[in-house]
C-alpha cells in the first residue's frame, strides 16, 4: 500500500482524514507486520501496518506503527497498551508528528 501523509489513510476507497498513527513499542525482532495487524483488527479497522528496520542489516528495530481508524484508536491503546505480544509487553500510544535531529554543537 502507498505511504499517505500522517494522518491520511484509505476506506473504502477514499482518504479518511480521521485515520490516526498508533506508535507500537517493544515488538519482539521475529514479529511480521501480519501477525501485528491480525492483532490490531480485533479493535477496529486497520489501514496500514510497518515495523521500523534497520537500512544496514534489514533486522527489527523493535517498532512500529499502525494507522487505524480514528474512532478505533483509543479501543486499541486501551486493549492492546501492556498485552503479552510474543513474550514482550507490547507500548501502544498515539504516534506524534517526527522531531527533526537535534542541531549539532559548534565547535
Amino acid at each position: 500500500m502507498a505511504q499517505l501523509p500522517y494522518g491520511l489513510g484509505t476506506r473504502g476507497g477514499r482518504k479518511s482524514a480521521l485515520a490516526k498513527k498508533l506508535y507500537i513499542g517493544n515488538l519482539p525482532f521475529n514479529a511480521s507486520e501480519d501477525e501485528l495487524r491480525e492483532t490490531f483488527e480485533k479493535c477496529g479497522e486497520v489501514i496500514s501496518v510497518r515495523i521500523i528496520t534497520d537500512r544496514d542489516t534489514g533486522r527489527s528495530r523493535g517498532f512500529g506503527f499502525v494507522e487505524m481508524d480514528g474512532a478505533d484508536v483509543e479501543k486499541a491503546i486501551k486493549e492492546l497498551d501492556g498485552r503479552d505480544f510474543g513474550g514482550r509487553t507490547l507500548r501502544v500510544s498515539e504516534a506524534r508528528e517526527r522531531q527533526g535531529p537535534a542541531p549539532r554543537a559548534r565547535l
